[in-house]
C-alpha cells in the first residue's frame, strides 16, 4: 500500500504493541500474582487465574488471601505505622521516589494493565499511569506540608483499601498515596480479575525504599475483601459497587473504622440546542466508550434537547460505525475488551433483557474470539425503564430526550445515584445556572472524564461518600489530634411532686415552624435536682419524625437563599436569645442543678455569632489543575441533616448542631437532650420571633435510643449526626446503609462543647458536599 492509497481511504494501519517484556516478567516471578507483605512476597499459590480478556489465555495464577493472611498484613502494618508517621519529609522523599520509579516503568505498567483488564493501550499509557504516577507526585508535596497545615491532625493508623478492575493502577494510586503522605500504613486488596499492575508496584515501593510493612498488598477475591473489612484496620475505602458498598457499611457500624465509599453511577450527558454538536458527539464517546464503558462515572444516560436531537442521533451513529475495537494491544484500537466473561455475560443479559426503545449497535466487527461488545445505543426510554436506572457497566449508552432545561434537571437528577454529570452548551449563563442544580459530586462542562489529583472525586447519594484527591480526600485519612474520653451517660432526676396548677404545660414538640402534639400521645415528666417537677415534654415517635422531615423536605428553598441572609437570621436568633439570656440560665440551673446556666447561655450565643459569620465566608477553591481552565470546588449543603443532641449541654449542644447546619443551607431535625430537654422546647420560642422559615429548623424530644434507627433508615434524610449520651453509633451507621447516608457518630466518645472541638471547619465540613466543576477555556 503506498502513501496515497492510505489518503484516499483513510484506513488505519495496526500499530502493535510489544507484550514480551510484560509476560516475561511474570513468568520470572513464578506466574504467580500473590501477597507483599512487610516487604517481601508470598505465600503465593495458584488458587485460581488471571486472564486476558482479549484472548481468554491465562496470564498467571492468583493467590486467595486467607483471614490469617490478611491479619499478618494488618500486624505488619501496624507495627510499622509509628516509625513512618514520625517525617513528613521523609514521606515525601519516598513518594516522590515512587513517582519517578513509575515514569522509569510506565511502559510496563501499561502494558500490563492493558493485558489484565481488557482496555486499548492508549488509554492505559496516556491516561491511566501519567494519572497515577501524579497522584504520587502531588501527595508527595502534601507528606512535606502536613505538620505546617494540619497541627491538629494525626494520622488513622492502619487502612484498608479495596480496589476495582476498570481502573487497577489508577484506584490504587487514589488510595495509597494520601494515605502514605498523610503518615499510615496500607493493606490494599486489588480486584481478583487485575492484580498484576499492583505486583509490579510492590516491586517499585521495595525500590524505592518504602520500609517493610507501609505497604501490604493481599491477593484474592470477595473473601479476602471480606476478611480486610473484619479485620483491624482504622479504616476503608472501597471503590467499587454499591451493593458491596452497602454491605461494608453495615459490616463496619458500630466499630469506630473510619470509612469512604465511592460506588457506582449513571451518570447524565446533557446535550443542549446551542451545544456544538460535533465535540459533544467526540465528548460522548470518551464518556461511554472509554474503557469499554466499565467507568463508575461513565456519561451512560444521553439527554438530548429536542430540537436537535435527531440530529444529533445521527451524528452519533456516524461515529458509532467509525469505532475500531479489537486486540487492545493494538494502537489504533478504540474499544477493547470488556474485562471478563461474567461482566460481558451481564451486559448481554440486560441489554437483551430491553423491551422498550430503539436499539442500534455499531455496524463494525468484532474479534471472533475474546470478551467484545459492540458499542450500543439505545434511543426512546423513559426515565422508568430499567436500564434508565440500572448501572449496566458496559459499552451500553441510553437515551432520552428533552424540552426545557428545568425538565433536563429533572431527568438528570431522576436515579438514585449522584457521581457526574456533564452538560454541553455555548451558553456560559445556561452551563453556571444548570451545574448547582444536579445532584452529583462532579459536573464537567463542555468536557468529560477529567481528574487530577488536586480536584475532589466522589459522590453522593448512593454513589457513595467522601472524596478522592484534593484537600479533601487528605483530610479523610487524618483525625483530630488528642485522646478522647467515654462519654459520661447522664440519666434525668426523678422526683414524685405533682404539676402545679391544673392547666396542662406539657411542652410540644417544633415541627414546620408550629408546635404539634407528639402523635403517641405521650409524655413524661422533668424533674429538678431536688425532685421538683418543672414540666413535661413530648415523646416523639417515627411518624413525628416523618412529619418533620416533610417539614424540612417543604423548606428546601432555604438552601437557595444567599449567606448574608442566613447570616443575618443567626445573627437575629443570639439577639433574641441574650434578651432571654437570665430566664434561659435560671432554666439550665433548674434542669440540671448547677450554677453554671449563664456560661452555657453566653457560650450558645458567641456559638450564634461564630456561624453567622461563617456563614458567608465558607468558601470553595479553584483547584490548580494541569488543565487550560478552573475546576471549582464548591461547598453545596447536604440537605436534611438528623442530629440527636448531646446531653451535657442541653442548649449549647443542640445550637452547636443546628447552627452550622443551617448556616450552609441545611434543614434539621434535632432530638433534644434526653434528660434535659426543656431547654429545647423553651428555645423554639426564640425561633418564632427570629425569621426562621417554617421547617428549617425542627425539634423532637423522646427516647434517642427509640428515634435513631428510624435517622438512619429514613430515605429522605441525608445524614445523621449523634453526639448522644448513649452510644448509638452501631444502630445509625447500620440503618443508614440503606440510602447510604453521611453519618456523624461519636462512638461514646465525649466532645468538650465549651472548646474548640464543639465547633469550627468539621462541623461546617460534615454540613457541606464537595462539588467540583470542571471549566475548560477557549474554543
Amino acid at each position: 500500500m503506498t502513501v496515497k492509497d492510505i489518503f484516499e481511504s483513510m484506513d488505519y494501519g495496526t500499530a502493535p504493541e510489544a507484550a514480551g517484556e510484560a509476560l516475561k516478567w511474570i513468568a520470572d516471578r513464578g506466574g504467580i500474582a500473590g501477597h507483599y507483605i512487610n516487604g517481601q512476597w508470598g505465600p503465593l499459590r495458584d488458587d485460581f487465574a488471571s486472564r486476558n480478556p482479549a484472548t481468554g489465555d491465562k496470564l498467571a495464577g492468583v493467590t486467595k488471601g486467607t483471614a490469617d493472611e490478611v491479619a499478618t498484613a494488618v500486624a505488619a502494618a501496624r507495627k510499622a505505622q509509628p516509625a513512618w508517621a514520625k517525617s513528613g519529609h521523609t514521606r515525601a522523599r519516598v513518594l516522590y521516589a515512587i513517582a519517578r520509579l513509575m515514569q522509569k516503568h510506565s511502559r510496563l505498567l501499561a502494558v500490563m494493565e492493558t493485558l489484565d483488564n481488557g482496555k486499548p493501550i492508549r488509554e492505559s499509557r496516556d491516561i491511566d499511569v501519567p494519572l497515577a504516577i501524579r497522584h504520587f507526585y502531588h501527595h508527595a508535596g502534601f507528606a512535606q506540608l502536613m505538620d505546617d497545615t494540619l497541627p491538629d491532625r494525626v494520622p488513622l493508623g492502619v487502612c484498608g483499601q479495596i480496589i476495582p478492575w476498570n481502573f487497577p493502577l489508577l484506584m490504587l494510586a487514589w488510595k495509597i498515596a494520601p494515605a502514605l503522605a498523610m503518615g499510615n500504613t496500607v493493606v490494599l486488596k486489588p480486584a481478583e480479575y487485575t492484580s498484576l499492575s499492583a505486583m509490579v508496584f510492590a516491586e517499585i515501593c521495595t525500590e524505592a525504599g518504602v520500609p517493610p510493612g507501609v505497604v501490604n498488598i493481599v491477593t484474592g477475591d470477595g473473601d479476602t475483601g471480606a476478611a480486610l473489612v473484619d479485620a483491624d484496620v482504622d479504616k476503608i475505602a472501597f471503590t467499587g459497587s454499591t451493593a458491596v458498598g452497602r454491605r461494608i457499611r453495615e459490616a463496619t457500624a458500630g466499630t469506630g473504622k473510619a470509612l469512604t465509599l465511592e460506588l457506582g453511577g449513571k451518570s447524565p450527558y446533557i446535550v443542549f440546542d446551542d451545544a456544538d454538536l460535533d465535540s459533544a458527539v467526540e465528548g460522548l464517546v470518551d464518556a461511554i466508550w472509554f474503557n469499554q464503558g466499565q467507568v463508575c462515572c461513565a456519561g451512560s444516560r444521553l439527554l438530548v434537547h429536542e430540537p436537535v436531537a435527531d440530529a444529533f442521533y445521527a451524528k452519533l451513529r456516524t461515529r458509532m460505525d467509525k469505532l475500531r475495537i479489537g486486540d487492545p494491544l493494538d494502537k489504533s484500537i478504540d474499544v477493547g475488551a470488556v474485562v471478563d466473561p461474567v461482566q460481558l455475560d451481564t451486559i448481554t443479559r440486560m441489554v437483551e433483557g430491553n423491551t422498550a426503545g430503539d436499539t442500534y449497535q455499531a455496524q463494525t466487527p468484532l474479534p471472533e474470539t475474546g470478551c467484545y461488545y459492540a458499542p450500543t445505543l439505545i434511543t426512546g426510554l423513559n426515565t422508568a425503564d430499567t436500564l434508565m436506572q440500572e448501572e449496566i457497566f458496559g459499552p451500553v449508552l441510553v437515551s432520552t430526550t428533552f424540552r426545557t432545561p428545568s425538565e433536563a434537571v429533572e431527568l438528570a437528577n431522576n436515579t438514585r445515584y449522584g457521581l457526574a454529570a456533564t452538560l454541553w452548551t455555548e451558553n456560559v449563563n445556561l452551563a453556571l445556572d444548570i451545574a448547582p442544580k444536579l445532584a452529583a459530586g462532579v459536573v464537567w462542562v463542555n468536557a468529560t472524564n477529567l481528574f487530577d489529583a488536586a480536584a475532589g472525586f466522589g459522590g453522593v447519594r448512593e454513589s457513595g461518600f467522601g472524596r478522592e484527591g484534593g484537600w479533601e480526600g487528605l483530610m479523610a485519612y487524618t483525625k483530630p489530634a488528642g485522646k478522647a474520653k467515654p462519654v459520661k451517660p447522664i440519666a434525668a432526676f426523678t422526683g414524685d411532686a405533682a404539676p402545679a396548677g391544673a392547666l396542662d404545660r406539657t411542652a410540644k414538640l417544633y415541627i414546620g415552624g408550629k408546635q404539634a402534639r407528639p402523635d403517641g400521645g405521650y409524655s413524661r415528666n422533668v424533674y429538678g435536682k431536688n425532685g421538683a417537677l418543672l414540666g413535661q415534654t413530648s415523646l416523639a415517635n417515627r411518624k413525628d419524625l416523618r412529619n418533620a422531615v416533610e417539614a424540612a423536605a417543604a423548606a428546601k428553598g432555604w438552601a437557595r437563599t444567599s449567606g448574608h441572609l442566613r447570616a443575618q437570621i443567626l445573627y437575629y436568633i443570639a439577639e433574641n436569645l441574650s434578651a432571654r439570656a437570665d430566664e434561659f440560665a435560671a432554666r439550665l440551673n433548674a434542669l440540671q442543678g448547677g450554677r453554671n446556666g449563664d456560661k452555657e447561655v453566653d457560650a450558645s450565643i458567641q456559638r450564634l455569632f461564630t456561624y453567622a459569620a461563617w456563614a458567608d465566608k465558607y468558601d470553595g477553591a479553584a483547584k490548580g489543575v494541569p488543565l487550560r481552565g478552573v475546576a471549582l470546588t464548591m461547598n453545596e449543603p447536604t440537605g436534611i441533616i438528623a442530629a440527636l443532641c448531646p446531653d451535657e449541654a442541653p442548649l449549647l449542644g443542640l445550637i452547636s448542631c443546628m447552627a452550622p447546619a443551617i448556616a450552609m443551607g441545611n434543614r434539621v431535625i434535632l432530638a433534644a437532650s434526653q434528660p434535659f430537654p426543656l431547654a429545647a422546647t423553651d428555645f423554639y420560642q426564640v425561633l418564632d420571633t427570629s425569621d426562621v422559615p417554617g421547617g428549617v429548623v425542627n425539634i423532637l424530644t423522646g427516647d434517642h435510643a427509640d428515634l435513631a434507627p428510624h435517622m438512619g433508615k429514613h430515605l429522605n434524610i441525608d445524614a445523621v449526626w449523634s453526639f448522644s449520651g448513649s452510644d448509638l453509633s452501631a444502630t445509625i451507621e447500620h440503618a443508614a446503609a440503606g440510602n447510604l447516608k453521611r453519618t456523624w457518630v461519636n462512638a461514646g466518645m465525649a466532645r468538650d462543647w465549651f472548646g474548640p472541638e464543639g465547633e469550627g471547619k468539621p462541623f461546617l465540613q460534615a454540613a457541606t458536599e464537595i462539588k467540583t466543576v470542571w471549566i475548560p477555556y477557549g474554543e
